[in-house]
């Protein structure tokens, strides 16, 4: 999984800011549609009885069964910001993979991990 730091930083920032812009346009349309969509998404994510980090794997598994590219990228990074660790993802992983097959596998050992790397060591170098 070599890949150049760089090209990795405009592929996963640029996935998450083509994510935002493309909400704000659709905001300009559909304003109460996505501030009401994101009020509820935001909720989910909020501590509970299911801490944030725990909530956000389980996000990215669901991400990873239902091939949803960005928000692989998305969760993998959430995951890292609440202190998931490696041990975490790998877990997460198999559990899509043992739900989802071969097509939840292959996103789970490339595009999930590389995304949780790459944030994971954008993290310990601030």
């Amino acid at each position: 999984m070599e890949h150049n730091a760089e090209e990795l930083d405009n592929y996963f920032d640029q996935s998450i800011l083509d994510y935002k812009e493309g909400s704000s346009q659709l905001e300009k349309y559909l304003p109460e549609t996505v501030k009401g969509y994101y009020k509820f998404t935001e909720g989910s994510f909020e501590p509970g009885a299911v801490s944030q980090k725990h909530k956000q794997l389980m996000a990215l598994g669901i991400s990873i069964y239902a091939q949803d590219e960005y928000c692989i990228i998305y969760h993998a990074k959430g995951a890292v910001e609440q202190g998931a660790n490696e041990e975490e993802l790998m877990e997460t992983i198999a559990v899509s993979a043992a739900l989802g097959g071969g097509a939840a596998y292959s996103q789970g050992v490339t595009l999930a991990m590389d995304a949780f790397y790459f944030y994971q060591d954008k993290k310990s170098n601030k």
